[in-house]
């Protein structure tokens, strides 16, 4: 009995010490490993080659591991995953997740990128909403994938495919090949029209090359003219203008000397319009007076001599009965 007392005794001690030893490495452990923080991501695409225990990178920097996978039982097209990242990873705003395969292995990771500078953390409210931290942890929004993007576009690309087979099949029938073989054959004819006229054109592709110079040589010759002109206006044209300016000062100095002699000389011109010119009248009605008294005088002596203006005029005798 004592035998087996002691087998117990030291078994009993051995098995204390051996959960001792295991909960000071897991004490040690923890002290001596980062802390680290969990987030959820919603996939909504297959999550084929991701596991329990998966990597999750950031920017390609190992930074921590898948913790769990299973369907979102609120919306079975989402997969929610539960990872684990480094404390001092920078899970910032603008971060998204997305999958993306590990060489040709079929093993797939989970990457983290597109974290802003000084951008807030995401983190959960301080009275969490059940959209944006449904189980308690922030929640990272989700990126197509290179990998997820091509398959779940495969669909829509095969389709895409299939549609233009049908029409590439529907326009290379036999009418529409004739035509295609026609236009090719009027294509060589016109390289071969082409090729025969090659030294026409080489010729009048010089002569052009001669016309723009000439062209330029007569813009540089306007331009020199433009120049002399510019010269002459200058040396020539605007001593003339200033003689010009000169005369036409002089002009005005004598406009304003004339006004000054019309208003000096206003008051013999009313004179003169009030009283000689009256008399003048007078002086010509009295004039016209003595010429038409100078023209009866001449019809008399034309008709009965310079006697008829001496004596009286005769009287007929007279005869008795």
């Amino acid at each position: 009995m004592e035998t087996r007392s002691n087998h117990v005794l030291v078994g009993a001690v051995v098995l204390i010490l051996l959960a001792a030893v295991a909960l000071f490495t897991v004490w040690i452990a923890r002290l001596g490993g980062a802390q680290e923080k969990e987030y959820d991501i919603f996939f909504r695409q297959s999550v084929d080659g991701l596991a329990r225990g998966s990597a999750v990178v950031f920017s390609g920097v190992p930074s921590g591991q898948v913790k769990s996978i299973q369907l979102w039982p609120n919306d079975p097209q989402f997969v929610r995953v539960r990872i684990s990242v480094n404390d001092e990873t920078p899970v910032l705003q603008g971060t998204t997740a997305s999958i993306s395969g590990v060489g040709f292995t079929g093993v797939s990771q989970v990457s983290l990128e597109g974290a802003r500078k000084d951008a807030q953390p995401i983190a959960c409210p301080d009275q969490p909403n059940p959209q944006d931290c449904p189980y308690g942890v922030p929640v990272i929004p989700t990126k197509q994938g290179g990998l997820g993007a091509i398959l779940n576009s495969a669909p829509q690309l095969l389709e895409r495919l299939s549609t233009l087979t049908e029409r590439l099949t529907g326009l290379l029938t036999d009418r529409n090949q004739a035509s295609i073989a026609g236009i090719l054959e009027n294509t060589n004819r016109l390289t071969d029209a082409l090729a025969d006229r090659g030294p026409e054109i080489a010729a009048t592709l010089a002569q052009t090359r001669v016309a723009i110079q000439q062209a330029g040589n007569a813009a540089q010759q306007i331009g020199e003219l433009a120049a002399t002109t510019n010269g002459v206006l200058a040396d020539d044209i605007q001593p003339t203008i200033r003689n010009l300016n000169g005369a036409i000062a002089s002009a005005q100095k004598s406009a304003e000397t004339l006004n000054a002699a019309i208003g000096d000389a206003r008051p013999g011109l009313q004179t003169f319009s009030r009283q000689t010119i009256p008399e003048a009248n007078r002086l010509v009605r009295d004039l016209r007076t003595s010429a038409a008294a100078l023209s009866s005088i001449a019809e008399k002596v034309d008709q009965r001599g310079a006697s008829s203006l001496i004596g009286s005029q005769k009287l007929p005798d007279y005869k008795g009965k």
